[in-house]
C-alpha cells in the first residue's frame, strides 16, 4: 500500500528534528571520546580529526596523577549508599501512605509531593550547618544521606503509584496466614513493586553519580572528592597545563558507566516510568 504525500511529509517533518537533535547530542560525546586518545599536540593541530595513534596515556595519567581512581571509588560509595538508603526509607513510607489510613495521611502525602516542587538550593545552607553539627561535613556518607533525602519525594511518588495497584486481597490473605505487616511489606508488596523499585533506583543512581553542586558544598578534602569534583579540578588545571586529553579521558570515566547502565536497563526504565504514570 503506497503512502500518500501527506503521510511522507508528516513522517519527514517528525524525523528531521529528531535526527538533528540526535546529532547535536551525540557529536560532542563522540568528539570527547576521540579527544581522549589524542596527545595535546594532536588536539591543537587537528581537533576534529581522528588520532594518528590510539594512545591510552591520557587515561593512565587521569587515573594515577589526578586521583581519578579515588574519586571513582568515592562516587561509587555515595551512589550505592544513597540509592540503597533511599529505598530503605521510601518503600515503607510509600506503603504506609498508600495502605495505612490515619489522620493526616493525605496531608502528609501532599507534603511529600509538594517537596518535589521546592528547589534543593534553598536547603543547602541549613544542610551545611546541620551536617557540621553531626560531624558529617566533608564526609562521603554524610553526602550520601543528603542525596537520599533529596530524592525521597520523587521515589515515594513513583512507588506509591505502583503499590496502589496491588490487590489488597493478597495482603489480607497473608495476614490471615499469620504474616506480620513487615512480612507483608517485604515479602509481598516489595516483589510485586519491583518494576517501580528498579526504575527509581536507576534514576536515583544516575542522579547521584552526576551530582556536582552539593558535593562541592559539603566536601572539602581532595581525598573525599567525587568524580564530578575531580573533573572540575582537572578542568581548572587544564587551563594552565593544557591537559585537555587528560580532561577528556576523565570525562569518559564519568560518562561510560551511565551509558552502560542506561543501555542495559533502557526498556526497564521506560516500562517503569510508563506504568507508574498510568497507575498514578
Amino acid at each position: 500500500m503506497k503512502r500518500s504525500i501527506g503521510e511522507i511529509i508528516s513522517r519527514t517533518g517528525i524525523r528531521i528534528p529528531l535526527i538533528l537533535w540526535s546529532i547535536a547530542v551525540l557529536y560532542p560525546i563522540i568528539w570527547m571520546f576521540i579527544g581522549s586518545f589524542k596527545s595535546n599536540a594532536e588536539i591543537y593541530a587537528n581537533p576534529w580529526g581522528l588520532p594518528e595513534t590510539w594512545n591510552f596515556q591520557n587515561f593512565v595519567t587521569a587515573w594515577t596523577e589526578y586521583n581519578i581512581d579515588t574519586s571513582v571509588f568515592n562516587s561509587l560509595i555515595v551512589t550505592v549508599v544513597g540509592a540503597l538508603l533511599t529505598l530503605v526509607l521510601a518503600i515503607p513510607t510509600a506503603y504506609a501512605l498508600e495502605r495505612i489510613r490515619f489522620k493526616g495521611s493525605n496531608f502528609l502525602f501532599t507534603l511529600y509531593i509538594s517537596a518535589m516542587m521546592i528547589p534543593m538550593v534553598l536547603g543547602w545552607i541549613p544542610l551545611f550547618f546541620l551536617l557540621a553539627q553531626f560531624n558529617l561535613l566533608d564526609n562521603i556518607f554524610g553526602l550520601a544521606i543528603v542525596y537520599a533525602i533529596s530524592q525521597l519525594p520523587f521515589s515515594i511518588f513513583v512507588l506509591t503509584s505502583f503499590i496502589s495497584t496491588i490487590p489488597k486481597s493478597l495482603e489480607e490473605s497473608a495476614a490471615m496466614d499469620g504474616m506480620t505487616p513487615y512480612g507483608v511489606l517485604w515479602k509481598i508488596i516489595t516483589p510485586l513493586s519491583m518494576s517501580g523499585i528498579i526504575t527509581v533506583t536507576i534514576m536515583n543512581a544516575i542522579q547521584f553519580w552526576n551530582e556536582y553542586f552539593m558535593a562541592l558544598i559539603f566536601l572539602q578534602s581532595e581525598e573525599n572528592y567525587t568524580l564530578a569534583l575531580a573533573i572540575d579540578f582537572i578542568s581548572s588545571e587544564a587551563q594552565y597545563t593544557n591537559a585537555w586529553g587528560t580532561l577528556f579521558a576523565s570525562l569518559v570515566f564519568a560518562i561510560v558507566p551511565v551509558i552502560i547502565l542506561y543501555s542495559v536497563f533502557q526498556q526497564r526504565i521506560a516500562k517503569g516510568m510508563t506504568e507508574g504514570a498510568i497507575k498514578g
